[in-house]
């Protein structure tokens, strides 16, 4: 027999021959959360890892397939040693005769022992590689920072059927909504997958989007920074006012709590970045007290750097 193709379970999962089942129930776990392609996007390399080990965890967690899987590695071991170390006594040489390869083993352990085996694993290449057949269908929906903040239900049109999804408030971009059964349907079969939403917030003018943190720049005028004052603005909850410190400096940042984005869990924040902002033109008043100003200031802003300039 060819061992094309042939995958060691026991070393994929990388437990021993004699493992518990909580113990390989344990090393799946690590090596799923460390593989999943929710934590691994556009990685096509942990995406075929995730399905070696989904393979290899369907294999040895079903008393069943385990036990006919490590005949066949008695099989396998006894033809290439020319000895035999039985998992469970006298093997069985003849059942396994017929085989050409690994995969025409495994195709056939999953059909004997499940009724969905040649969904999850088909032959589709001229090499004969068994690969999952992944249902799921994937949607990305735009919604507005506004949908984003307040939460909204869209219907969308998958597969030919309407769906309502609900959007929860202060979802983030990037997250993913799953909606069970509603995902392709394997013809013939019965079987669908599931729906999988990943949800992209639009770019807003004025609003920015970190976590769920909302920033902004604030245009500010000259006296407003340098007096202080108490400005009416919008933000995301409504009209408010914000306290300009005397003194403050351009691109300094205010913050006002619990005004960002929230779910069920956490309240984020509104951040203003002060924005120093001249008029297009200044009136004679204006350009009056900037001369008296300049005649009476007595800071030289550029002191230090011409010090560290000359340096």
């Amino acid at each position: 027999m060819a061992l094309d193709g042939f995958k060691d379970y026991f070393k994929i999962l990388g437990v021993s021959r004699k493992a518990t089942d909580k113990e390989i129930k344990s090393a799946f776990r690590e090596l799923a959360k460390k593989f999943h392609p929710d934590l691994n996007r556009h990685d096509e390399k942990a995406e075929s890892e995730f399905k070696v080990i989904n393979e290899a965890y369907e294999i040895l967690s079903d008393k069943d397939k385990k036990k006919s899987y490590e005949q066949f590695l008695n099989y396998l071991f006894k033809n290439r040693q020319g000895k035999s170390t039985d998992f469970y006594g006298a093997n069985s040489d003849h059942r396994f005769d017929k085989y050409l390869n690994f995969d025409d083993f495994l195709i056939d352990l999953i059909e004997r022992f499940s009724e969905v085996g040649k969904e999850i694993y088909s032959k589709i290449s001229s090499d004969n590689n068994a690969q999952s057949l992944n249902l799921d269908a994937e949607f990305n929906l735009q919604i507005s920072f506004l949908e984003a903040l307040n939460g909204t239900k869209k219907n969308l049109l998958v597969n030919d059927e309407h769906i309502e999804v609900k959007i929860p408030k202060g979802i983030e971009t990037g997250s993913k909504i799953r909606i069970k059964n509603k995902g392709n349907l394997l013809s013939g079969k019965g079987k669908r997958g599931d729906l999988l939403i990943e949800v992209i917030i639009k770019s807003h003018p004025i609003w920015k989007i970190k976590g769920l943190d909302i920033y902004a720049d604030l245009p500010i005028s000259l006296d407003e920074l340098a007096l202080g004052a108490n400005i009416l603005v919008t933000s995301p909850q409504g009209d408010t006012y914000l306290s300009i410190p005397p003194g403050s400096l351009p691109e300094q940042k205010l913050r006002l709590k619990a005004q960002g984005l929230h779910n069920l869990d956490n309240q984020g924040d509104l951040f203003f970045t002060l924005k120093l902002k001249f008029p297009e033109n200044w009136s004679d008043e204006e350009l009056r007290l900037l001369e008296k100003l300049r005649s009476v200031r007595i800071d030289e802003p550029r002191s230090s750097w011409f010090d560290q300039a000359r340096t």
